[in-house]
């Protein structure tokens, strides 16, 4: 039985022996594997590193790279806001300029410490162009500020002349170069550049200073006039080498730089010790331009994948201001042959290291270890904090008394790790957040404030420090409300309250420090919040600020927009509105009344057109600081569009008072105006109401101040009016008038009366002047002064004019068909005159009716043919082109001068009845009568009187020859029945 156990024995042994031995080469197999697939993995991770860090370092080269052009963009833009200024403000005074004298090649060149001039042969400037001569003063402030970040500064002028720093250049330039067409400078020019934008060139060779360089070209404009552009020169040397200190990070890897043109640039990672490649075509096995090419094309991502390309990594930035991208590479071969260098001893030691543990492994396991493994297995567990689950043996050797032991230890010790470990925990959880808050105060982009509960100053970050210009030690233990500017000491004080009573206050304040060269001041916008200790006592206030200076900037900015009227600074019409309902509102509640004046320049029209709306600025804006200067601070000015103007006058006692205010607004047009070198005399028509006495409605307070300047302008203009309800009513029967107008017209209810024209030679007939009469249903008829003036102010005396020619013209055809040889003349008014078809209107009614076009005079006032005298001489040409007659009424009455009249084609003059009525009592009449007789005659003019009513007035005229008339002294004008009635001979 012994030999039988012991048989069985060594059986079993042998047989563990043979499974051990298997289990053995299994787990060696396994290791094998398990060894070479991490070895795979981590050649798979280590690539995946390398091209995560690639496209990290190609953004951060991109990031760089913009940031680097956007400051150089953002300095360009300064410099060229300030050459801009400088030639839009600088007195532009020839005197003193120097002369330029040609060189033997035609061309003008002048040197100095900061620029050279290049004037070509072909250039069309002066060489005392003050333009041309300023750019050296400009040359000489922007060019120590530029030097250090551009290569070299150039303006080309428009007029072919170049002004550069480094002067040097301009000493190179060939005699027959044309600047203006430089490509570079056709990319400012408005043909290229319409939204005058600033621009980068493409990269370009300069022969002179043999560099390759890029350029940011910005254009000039002088009173919206292009007259040059201003190029700011880098060397493409100097933008690249912004690239390496990036681009040095990753060491293996190479970098391209492709543009548009497929040039490429390429670099590696030692270009920071002088090994560059400039413009070098990249040729490789592997990677061509062509290539990269096809490779952006189908990616839209910045990191290639292994599928796509198998040889390389790579990582591709997007298209840079400059039309450039990055393209970082490195070969994959490099770098698994860099690991294979280290791989082959790593794997041998790995391997003989892993045989030799499991055969101790096996051996001390199998025959010395197992108690002991289980025993460790435990401690390990316990050491981790792991409530240990192997049933330890509790045999009476040392093993089984060190594992009870050490089960009564695990007890105690698991007790108090316990406690240990909750504390230690809450402590370092509390470390951490501590150390977070102390970072995030430290870095914060806000102002952080520390006050004791006396709000003292106790702690500034580094943010508030740098905003202040202060250090702590400056402000340390003084009041917080020390900070604040003096207007914001109200505010101290009810933030002091608010803290009391509610412990929290937020608001926005305005911070003031006086630092040794200059005050500070910026708006922010600031929180305080309490910090209580243990017990829950108040100990320290925390503030945050937030610099709101911008925002209040442009709140400001805004609102002068919204509010405000640009050219003159005074109120615009949306500010003036609110205002005025404020206004009211104040009236209707019994708290005062208040004046609404509305103004309107006299002749501001005729200013403009004949100075230029410049001009016409330069007086508007005297004019808002004349009335400005004449009112009260309480009172309210404003520009509502064009040359009116309104005021509101508040607290105004009566009518009286108003009235002097308004008379001391007018003493403010007195004094003439100087616009240039003109002098013009202005003056203004003012309509005034009052509220709440003429109305407590804003748009009829509005309608009256304007009915009232009307009344004012029909007054003689340069006067005041105040509103009256019979201007009210005198506004409501125009309305109505013209509402009966448009029914007249499509009813016909207006009919011709004709007043005859006498030869007072032979006291015969000889013509009719047309008068429109309107013939209401009622049988009422209206005389022309209530309607014509409404129907040429809404148009409908076009309609209503070529009426009236109609129907002369077939009473003319009617006249002539009874065997009678007159003529009729016919009124024009201003709106027909100006309208370009009335020319086309006649000769169709002329066709149509059958008359001859001598026997037709057409009448125009003198006021008609005054402003745009080449448009008025054209249309009376087009009219002698048909055949009429013209005849200038009411003569004498209006501002045309000599000179005009005699270029104006007119046949006939007829002397206003303002001068014949006084004859023969007035003197002064008949020396202007005998006057406008004897010129005409001398101009070959015939001369006809109205108004003549006696017959003294006749025979004056016929004296003086004046002898075609008409009055009621011969007939009153007749309908065309009652014309049989005439005793006077009728001319055949």
């Amino acid at each position: 039985m012994k030999d039988l156990n012991s048989n069985n024995a060594k059986g079993i042994n042998s047989l563990g022996l043979k499974f051990s031995v298997l289990v053995f080469l299994a787990i060696l197999i396994a290791g094998l594997t398990v060894t070479l697939t991490l070895l795979q993995q981590q050649q798979k991770s280590m690539l995946q590193q390398e091209q995560q860090l690639l496209t990290n370092n190609a953004e951060l080269l991109y990031k760089q790279f913009e940031r680097s052009l956007s400051e150089l963009e953002t300095k360009a833009l300064r410099a060229h806001q300030l050459i801009v200024r400088q030639l839009a403000t600088r007195n532009m005074n020839q005197t003193g300029l120097i002369e330029l004298k040609p060189l033997a090649d035609g061309t003008r060149r002048q040197l100095d410490e900061y620029s050279g001039l290049f004037i070509a042969p072909s250039a069309s400037v002066a060489t005392k162009d003050a333009v041309l001569q300023h750019t050296a003063e400009i040359w000489q402030q922007i060019v120590p500020l530029l030097q250090q970040d551009f290569f070299s500064i150039l303006f080309i002028s428009e007029q072919n002349y170049v002004r550069a720093a480094p002067a040097d250049w301009v000493t190179q330039l060939s005699s027959d170069i044309a600047l203006i067409d430089n490509p570079i400078y056709q990319q400012a020019t408005p043909e290229h550049n319409k939204q005058r934008l600033m621009q980068w060139s493409p990269i370009y060779y300069d022969s002179i200073w043999r560099q390759w360089l890029v350029a940011i070209v910005l254009p000039v404009y002088q009173q919206d006039q292009f007259i040059g552009s201003v190029i700011f020169n880098l060397k493409l040397n100097d933008i690249i080498v912004h690239l390496l200190p990036q681009f040095a990070k990753h060491r293996q890897a190479k970098m391209l730089i492709l543009n548009d043109d497929d040039l490429l640039v390429q670099m590696n990672s030692d270009a920071a010790a002088g090994t560059l490649a400039m413009f070098s075509r990249y040729v490789g096995d592997e990677i061509t331009p062509a290539f990269l090419k096809s490779s952006v094309a189908q990616q839209s991502l910045q990191q290639f994948t292994d599928e796509a390309f198998s040889s390389y990594l790579l990582a591709l930035t997007p298209e840079s201001r400059l039309g450039w991208r990055f393209v970082l590479f490195q070969t994959k071969a490099e770098l698994l042959q860099q690991q294979q260098g280290s791989r082959a001893p790593l794997l041998l030691t790995v391997l003989l290291a892993f045989i030799i543990t499991l055969l101790l492994y096996f051996f001390i396991n199998q025959i010395l270890l197992k108690r002991l493994k289980k025993l460790a297995i435990a401690v390990n567990k316990v050491g981790r904090g792991v409530q240990p689950t192997l049933q330890l043996d509790n045999q009476s050797d040392e093993l089984g008394q060190l594992n009870r032991a050490f089960t009564a230890m695990f007890e105690e010790i698991n007790q108090l790790v316990s406690g240990l470990d909750s504390r230690i925990a809450e402590k370092e959880q509390a470390e951490l957040l501590a150390r977070k808050l102390s970072k995030a105060v430290a870095f914060s982009s806000s102002g952080i404030i520390i006050t004791n509960h006396q709000l003292e100053i106790e702690y500034l970050n580094p943010f508030l420090t740098d905003l202040l210009g202060l250090e702590l030690t400056q402000i340390y233990g003084k009041p917080l409300t020390q900070l604040f500017s003096e207007d914001m000491q109200q505010l101290s004080a009810e933030m002091i309250h608010t803290l009391k009573e509610r412990q929290h206050w937020r608001g926005d304040v305005l911070l003031q420090q006086d630092l040794a060269k200059s005050v500070v001041q910026l708006w922010v916008t600031l929180t305080i919040a309490p910090i209580r200790d243990e017990k829950g006592e108040l100990s320290h206030y925390v503030g945050a600020l937030q610099d709101i200076s911008f925002i209040k900037q442009s709140q400001k900015q805004m609102e002068q927009l919204a509010y405000f009227d640009p050219l003159t600074g005074l109120a615009n019409r949306s500010y003036f509105r609110n205002q005025l309902r404020k206004a009211l509102a104040m009236a209707q509640r019994g708290y005062y009344s208040f004046a609404l004046l509305y103004f309107d320049l006299d002749e501001f029209k005729l200013i403009n057109d004949t100075l230029g709306h410049d001009a016409g600025d330069e007086l508007l804006v005297e004019v808002a600081k004349r009335l400005t200067t004449r009112l009260r601070d309480d009172d309210t000015i404003a520009r509502l569009g064009g040359d009116e103007f309104a005021v509101i006058l508040s607290d105004i006692k009566d009518k009286m008072h108003t009235a002097q205010i308004a008379a001391s607004l007018q003493e403010a047009f007195q004094e003439p105006v100087q616009l240039g070198t003109h002098t013009v005399a202005i003056s203004a028509s003012i309509g005034i109401t009052i509220a709440p006495e003429d109305a407590v409605d804003e748009e009829l307070l509005l309608k009256h101040a304007d009915l009232a300047m009307y009344e004012a302008k029909a007054r003689g203009k340069n006067t005041y009016r105040f509103f009256s309800q019979e201007l009210n009513d005198a506004a409501n029967e125009r309305l109505l008038i013209e509402s009966q107008l448009r029914e007249a017209i499509r009813e016909q209810q207006f009919i011709l009366f004709y007043q005859p024209k006498i030869d007072l030679r032979t006291e015969t007939l000889v013509g009719y002047e047309a008068l429109i009469r309107w013939l209401r249903p009622d049988n009422t008829l209206i005389p022309p002064a209530r309607f014509i003036a409404v129907a040429e102010s809404t148009g409908l005396i076009v309609q209503i004019g070529e009426w009236i020619i109609l129907e002369a013209c077939r009473f003319l055809a009617r006249q002539v068909s009874r065997g009678y040889a007159v003529t009729v003349s016919i009124n024009l008014s201003a709106r027909q005159f100006h309208d370009n078809n009335l020319p086309g209107m006649i000769e169709r009614i002329i066709k149509r009716t059958g008359v001859a076009p001598t026997a037709l005079v057409f009448e125009i006032t003198e006021s008609m043919l005054m402003g745009d005298t080449d448009a008025a001489i054209k249309q009376l040409n087009q009219l002698k082109r048909l055949g009429v007659s013209l005849s200038i009424d009411d003569f004498g009455t209006g501002y045309s001068s000599l000179s005009y009249l005699k270029r104006f084609p007119v046949d006939e003059l007829k002397i206003d009845r303002s001068f014949v009525k006084d004859i023969p009592d007035d003197q002064n009449d008949m020396d202007i009568v005998a006057a406008i007789i004897a010129m005409a005659q001398k101009m070959q003019l015939r001369v006809v009187a109205e108004g003549v009513e006696s017959a003294a007035q006749a025979n004056f005229l016929k004296q003086n020859a004046c002898y075609l008339v008409q009055g009621y002294y011969f007939s009153m004008p007749l309908a065309e029945q009652e014309l049989s009635h005439l005793t006077f001979t009728i001319k055949t």
